[in-house]
């Protein structure tokens, strides 16, 4: 079987990876009580692109579509309902997260708190998010999905990411067209 969750579950490893630095990140803010100014748009643009638009990407705009295909049980539509959810909280966490920044660095220290208190809340919440996902969901869903279907996935998400890339960069310039014209 080819298990198409496999490219799902590798990213996974690189988003936690990120967490931790996230978290050395987090402890260097409450230690010192100041930020390094490139520190939280890193953090923000690698959730925002990697773990948002790549990842939850492919679950939601791949997997979950052709899951929603398929007479789940009721735990598995749940839990696909509840990580949907939980990608929409993870959204709006770094939103406050990034408005947060720029108050600080227009020098309301008062953000501080803040940015640390939303740093704590998506290192706690991505352990836990990626798990679900691991060990309860992905491995089990595969099970309503033919050795073709599978394959069939596993070719879609490496679509997706051949042109991931290309898409996220001419957006960026479209962005930067926009601020100079």
């Amino acid at each position: 079987m080819v298990m198409p969750v496999g490219p799902l579950m590798t990213e996974h490893r690189v988003i936690e990876r990120m967490i931790n630095v996230m978290n050395k990140g987090k402890e260097q803010i409450d230690k010192k009580q100041r930020i390094k100014p490139e520190m939280v748009p890193v953090f923000v643009d690698f959730i925002r692109v990697y773990a948002d638009r790549l990842h939850h990407g492919k679950e939601e705009d791949i997997l979950f579509r052709e899951l929603k295909k398929k007479s789940l049980s009721p735990e598995h539509k749940k839990t696909m309902e509840e990580l949907v959810e939980e990608h929409k909280w993870g959204r709006k966490k770094v939103k406050v997260l990034m408005n947060s920044h720029r108050k600080y660095q227009q020098g309301d220290k008062n953000e501080l708190e803040t940015i640390s208190r939303i740093l704590k809340e998506l290192i706690v919440f991505y352990p836990k998010h990626i798990e679900k996902e691991d060990k309860n969901f992905f491995i089990p869903v595969m099970e309503y999905f033919s050795a073709q279907e599978q394959q069939e996935i596993l070719e879609e998400e490496k679509e997706f990411d051949k042109d991931f890339v290309h898409k996220v960069y001419g957006e960026k310039i479209e962005e930067t067209e926009k601020i100079i014209s």
